[in-house]
C-alpha cells in the first residue's frame, strides 16, 4: 500500500510520460532504509505496464556486488537473444562481460554501447534498478554511462539508492535525483493504522508516530515485533538507535525466535544472492533440512519461496546473515559450494568455498585466483581485487602471501578502490623477491601521486625507478618517465627543491634504451634533454619521439597499442609544447580511437580533454563541446578542464566562474595546483576577451608560474597580452623572451605566429606592424584559428589608437567576423567595441541555417556529411543508431533538406 508520496508519484509518472512521447528520463530515488524507495518503484512498474510499457528489473545485492556485470546481466537478460543483431565489436564486448565468449577484457564504453542498442530497441521500456549501492562496480559504471547517454530513446531508467550510511555509488552522482523524506503525521497514521488493528490510544499512536520518523516499514515493522504491554503504555525510548537499524533489530529478533532448521535455512538464503530456489533446496538437503523448515520461515513474513527466493525487504538478508554465528555462516557457505556447478559457475563457487574456510587453505586460494584472472579477462578490475584479497588472506605460506597481497593491491588501484594500501602493508611484510620489492615500491609511488597529487610522488617514483634498473630496465625507464611526468604536471618541489629540473636530472641515470628504442625511450630522452640541456637542445629530441609514435600507425612492429594508449596522454602535451599543431590533432584523434577500440576507461577523459582543447584553440567550440559531455559521461576523473577552458573561449563570464570555483574548491582539497593553475589558465582567458585586463594579468601571472602550463605554452600569449593591454609590458618579459626563443627553436607557423604577435605588443611604429603583419601570416598556415582571430584583433585595435582608421576597420570586421562564427562571444563583443569606436557600426553576423543546430545536432551533422553511417556515428559519440536517427529528424527539419545527400552538400562550419 503507498500511502502520501503523491508529489513522487507524479514526478515518476511523469518520465513516463515523456517515454510514450519519445523522450527519454532518468531518475535516482534516495532515501534511507525502509523509507519506501521499493514501495515507490513498484507504483511505477505497475503504472508503467498499464500503460504499455516493457519493464525489466535489477537489483543490487550486497553479496554479489563482487562479481563483475552481475547486476548489469540481471537487466540485459530477457533481451540478450538479440545481441545477434548488433555489430560485432559490440556482441564481442557483452559476450566477454557476461562470460558468454573468450576475449580480451572489454571497454565499459563499448558495452555501455550496446546495452543502449538493446534498450533503444525496447521502447517504451522502463528500467528498475533497486538497491544500486550493491551493485558491482563494473554494472554501476556501464548502467551510470548509458544513463547520461540514453538521448532521444523512449526509455526511463530509475536507480534506487539507499541514503545516509552506505558508501555512495559515485557513478551515479551529478544524474537528476528525488529524495524520499518521511511520511507527515497525518500518513504516517493511516499507514500505522494498516499495520496495527487493535485500538490505539491516541498517546500511544503519537508516540509511535513520533519514534518512527515517518519512516514506512518501521511504521509497518516495529509494532508487529512490539510486546502489546507497548501498546497500552507507551513504545521505546526515542533516539536510542537510527530507524532503519532499530528495524533490523526487529527482522533479526523475529528470525531469532524461529525453529533452528529454519533459522539455519534462512542464513543459507541469505548467503546465496541469486534467489534460486533449486539450488537453496539442493544447499538445505546437503545440510540435512528439510522443505518443511520454510513455513516457520514464511510463516513470520521473513520470505516467501517460489521459483526464486524473496526477502521482504533487503534488511531482513542483512539482519539474517549479520546474526549468523561464525560457524553457520560458514556452514551455508560450504554447502552452497559443494552444490554450485564448478564447469557452469566456478567463480561462485570457489568464493562460497573461501567463505567456509577457517584459517588458511591452498586449494580455496588457488581457486580464487584462478577466478580473479577470468574476472579480470571480463574487465572485472574491482572483483579481481577481491577476489585476489581474500585469495591473499587463505594462503598459508608467507612468500605466496606477499605475491598475491601485492598483486589485489595493484588489482585494487586499478579499480579505484581505496584499500589498495592496506594491501601492500600485507605484501610488505613479505618475503618478496627483488622484482616483487621493486615492484611494490612502483605501486606505494602510483598511489601516492595519484592520491595526494604532492611532491612526495616525482620522489618516490624516482626511488622505484632506481631499484628497477638492474631488474627491469624497460620498466625503470618508464617509470623515471612517470616521474618526469608527476613532476610537471603537480607543479610541486621535486628533491633539492629544483623541480621538474631536479627530477629530469635524477633520471639522466635511466638504463639505456634497447637498441630499438620505443617511442617511449625517445620520450623520455628528449624531455630529459629539455629540462637539462634547454628547450633548443631538446626539440629534435622531442620531435624524434613524436614521430615514432605517430608511425605507429604505419608500423605494427613498433609498440603494442597499450603502450601508446599510456604514453600519448603524454606525448599528445609534449606535441603541444613544440607548437605542432598538427601532430597534437593526429596524436590526440589516435589516443580517443585506441581507448575507445581496445578499453582503458579511465583514460578515455584525459584522451578527450587534449582533443578538446585543441579544438577550442581551433575554434570548432561544437565538437569541443560535445567531446566535454561524453568525457562527463564516463564520472571516472574530474571533466571539469574541458567545461572550463571552452567556457572561457566562449566567453560565458557565469559559466566560467562557477566551474573555476568548483575546480579551485577541489583543487584544494586535493592539494593540486595544477588545476590551480589550469583554472587562472582559463580566467586569465575570459578577462583578456572582456577588456578586463588587471584581472587577466593576475591570473595569467599565476598560470605562468606552472610548469605544466609553460611546457604546453598555454599560459605565455595571456600573459605577455593582459601586461601590455595593463601598461605593464615589464611584466610580461620573462614570458616573452621564453616564447620567442621557443618558437624560434621549433620554427612551426604556430610558434612563430604567437611570438611576432607578443613582439607587435611590446613594439611601437613600424616594427610593430611589420610583426603583426609577420604573426598573420603565419598563423594562417596552422589550424590555431582563435589565435589567427585574436591577431586580426591586436592588429585592429592597435590601428585605430594609431589614427589609421581605415586600416583598423579592416582589421576589425575580420577578427569581429571570425571570433563570431566560432563562438568566442566575449572576444567578438570586444571587437564590435572597436569597431564602433572607429565610427563603423559592426554588422550583425549573417544568419546560417546551421545556427539553430545545437552542438551536439551540428556534430552528427558534420559527421553524417563524410557519408558515416547512423550506426557509425553512435558508435563515436557512444549513442544508440536511433538516438542519431532522432537527431537527424530534427537537423533535417531545421535545414529544410529531406535527406543525407543535402546534407552532405551543404558547407556546415
Amino acid at each position: 500500500m503507498l500511502v502520501g508520496r503523491r508529489a513522487e508519484q507524479a514526478a515518476l509518472e511523469q518520465l513516463l510520460a515523456r517515454a510514450q512521447g519519445g523522450d527519454s528520463g532518468v531518475l535516482v530515488v534516495r532515501g534511507e532504509a525502509g523509507i519506501g524507495k521499493s514501495a515507490l518503484l513498484q507504483h511505477m512498474r505497475e503504472t508503467a505496464v498499464a500503460a504499455g510499457f516493457a519493464v525489466h528489473d535489477a537489483a543490487g545485492v550486497e553479496a554479489e556486488a563482487e562479481f563483475a556485470f552481475a547486476g548489469l546481466h540481471q537487466l540485459c537478460a530477457p533481451f540478450l537473444a538479440r545481441a545477434v543483431e548488433l555489430p560485432e565489436p559490440q556482441q564481442a564486448a557483452l559476450g566477454v562481460a557476461f562470460g558468454l565468449r573468450e576475449g580480451a577484457a572489454p571497454d565499459r564504453f563499448l558495452v555501455g554501447l550496446a546495452v543502449l542498442s538493446l534498450l533503444a530497441e525496447d521502447g517504451p521500456l522502463l528500467c528498475v534498478v533497486d538497491d544500486a549501492q550493491w551493485l558491482d562496480q563494473a554494472s554501476a559504471q556501464v548502467l551510470a554511462f548509458v544513463a547520461r547517454r540514453v538521448g532521444a530513446e523512449r526509455v526511463v531508467m530509475v536507480f534506487a539508492l539507499r541514503d545516509p550510511g552506505v558508501t555512495d555509488v559515485e557513478a551515479f552522482s551529478g544524474l537528476p535525483e528525488l529524495r524520499l523524506a518521511g511520511l507527515g503525521a497525518s500518513d504516517a497514521q493511516t499507514l500505522l493504522a494498516t499495520a496495527v488493528r487493535a485500538p490505539l490510544d491516541d498517546v500511544v499512536r503519537d508516540r509511535i508516530v513520533a519514534e518512527a520518523r515517518g519512516n514506512p516499514l518501521a511504521l509497518l515493522e516495529l509494532p508487529r515485533g512490539a510486546p502489546a504491554v507497548q501498546f497500552a503504555g507507551g513504545f521505546e525510548l526515542p533516539d536510542v538507535v537510527s530507524v532503519p537499524r532499530r528495524i533490523e533489530d526487529g527482522f533479526r529478533r523475529r528470525a531469532n525466535s524461529l525453529p533452528a532448521d529454519a533459522r539455519m535455512l534462512l542464513v543459507v538464503a541469505a548467503a546465496e544472492p541469486t534467489g534460486d530456489a533449486a539450488l537453496l533446496w539442493r544447499a538445505a538437503a546437503e545440510l540435512g533440512i528439510a522443505r518443511e523448515a520454510a513455513a516457520p520461515a514464511e510463516a513470520a513474513g521473513l520470505l516467501e519461496f517460489d521459483f526464486r527466493v524473496r526477502f521482504r525487504h533487503p534488511l531482513v538478508r542483512s539482519a539474517v546473515y549479520r546474526a549468523a554465528t561464525p560457524t553457520d555462516r560458514r556452514r551455508a557457505h560450504g554447502a552452497l559450494a559443494a552444490v554450485t556447478d564448478q564447469q557452469v559457475d566456478p567463480d561462485r563457487r570457489a568464493w562460497h568455498r573461501a567463505q567456509a574456510v577457517v584459517g588458511t587453505d591452498e586449494d580455496a586460494a588457488a581457486e580464487l585466483e584462478r577466478s580473479a584472472g577470468r574476472a579480470r579477462a571480463r574487465g572485472g578490475l574491482a572483483a579481481a581485487a577481491a577476489f585476489l584479497k581474500r585469495a591473499a588472506e587463505l594462503t598459508p605460506r608467507p612468500a605466496v602471501r606477499a605475491e598475491r597481497a601485492l598483486e589485489a593491491a595493484h588489482a585494487k588501484h586499478e579499480a579505484g578502490a581505496s584499500e589498495a594500501l592496506e594491501l601492500l602493508t600485507v605484501a610488505a611484510a613479505g618475503p618478496l623477491d627483488a622484482v616483487a620489492q621493486a615492484r611494490l615500491e612502483l605501486l606505494h609511488a602510483r598511489i601516492a601521486f595519484h592520491g595526494a597529487r604532492g611532491g612526495e610522488g616525482p620522489r618516490m617514483l624516482l626511488d622505484a625507478a632506481k631499484s628497477l634498473a638492474p631488474l627491469d630496465p624497460a620498466l625503470s625507464r618508464e617509470t623515471y618517465l612517470d616521474a618526469l611526468d608527476a613532476a610537471i604536471v603537480t607543479g610541486d618541489r621535486g628533491p633539492g627543491d629544483g623541480g621538474v629540473r631536479a627530477v629530469a636530472d635524477a633520471a639522466r641515470a635511466a638504463p639505456a634504451p634497447p637498441e630499438s628504442p620505443r617511442p617511449v625511450d625517445l620520450l623520455l630522452d628528449g624531455l630529459v634533454t629539455t629540462f637539462t640541456q634547454g628547450y633548443a637542445a631538446g626539440v629534435p629530441g622531442l620531435r624524434r619521439a613524436l614521430d615514432a609514435f605517430n608511425r605507429h600507425e604505419r608500423d605494427d612492429h613498433a609498440v603494442n597499442d597499450g603502450d601508446d594508449r599510456r604514453w600519448l596522454w603524454l606525448a599528445g602535451r609534449t606535441a603541444m609544447s613544440v607548437f605542432d599543431d598538427q601532430m597534437v590533432h593526429a596524436l590526440a584523434a589516435r589516443h580517443v580511437r585506441l581507448v575507445r577500440e581496445a578499453g582503458a576507461l579511465a583514460t578515455l577523459p584525459a584522451a578527450l580533454l587534449v582533443q578538446s582543447v585543441m579544438l577550442v584553440l581551433s575554434g570548432d567550440f561544437s565538437r569541443a563541446a560535445e567531446q566535454t559531455a561524453i568525457a562527463a559521461a564516463t564520472r571516472t576523473v574530474p571533466v571539469l578542464h574541458g567545461q572550463l577552458i571552452l567556457a572561457a573561449w566562449r566567453g560565458r563570464s557565469d559559466e566560467t566562474t562557477e566551474v573555476h570555483a568548483t575546480m579551485v574548491r577541489e583543487a584544494v582539497g586535493r592539494g593540486d595546483r595544477t588545476e590551480d593553475f589550469l583554472a587562472q589558465y582559463a580566467m586569465a582567458v575570459l578577462h583578456n576577451g572582456l577588456g578586463d585586463y588587471p584581472a587577466a594579468l593576475v591570473a595569467a601571472t599565476r598560470a605562468f608560474e606552472s610548469d605544466e602550463l609553460t611546457h604546453s605554452n598555454l599560459a605565455h600569449s595571456e600573459l605577455i597580452e593582459a601586461a601590455c593591454r595593463s601598461g605593464r609590458p615589464e611584466r610580461a618579459t620573462a614570458a616573452l623572451d621564453q616564447l620567442s626563443s621557443r618558437a624560434l627553436a621549433s620554427g612551426t607557423p604556430w610558434g612563430l605566429g604567437l611570438a611576432a604577435r607578443s613582439r607587435a605588443l611590446v613594439s611601437t611604429g613600424p616594427a610593430a606592424e611589420e610583426y603583426y603583419r609577420e604573426a598573420i601570416e603565419q598563423l594562417r598556415n596552422c589550424r590555431v584559428a582563435t589565435q589567427l582571430a585574436r591577431t586580426h584583433l591586436v592588429y585592429g585595435e592597435w590601428l585605430r589608437r594609431e589614427g589609421r582608421r581605415q586600416g583598423a576597420r579592416q582589421q576589425l570586421r575580420t577578427a569581429h567576423q571570425m571570433l563570431s562564427d566560432m563562438g568566442a562571444e566575449a572576444f567578438a563583443a570586444r571587437a564590435a567595441r572597436e569597431l564602433r569606436a572607429t565610427g563603423e557600426h559592426p554588422r550583425s553576423r549573417s544568419a546560417q541555417p546551421s545556427d539553430a543546430l545545437t552542438a551536439q545536432e551540428l556534430t552528427i551533422a558534420r559527421l553524417v556529411a563524410t557519408g558515416a553511417t547512423s550506426r557509425e556515428v553512435g558508435a563515436q559519440l557512444f549513442l544508440s543508431p536511433r538516438t542519431i536517427e532522432a537527431h537527424l529528424r530534427s537537423i533535417f527539419r531545421k535545414l529544410s533538406i529531406t535527406s543525407r545527400r543535402q546534407l552532405r552538400d551543404l558547407r556546415l562550419p
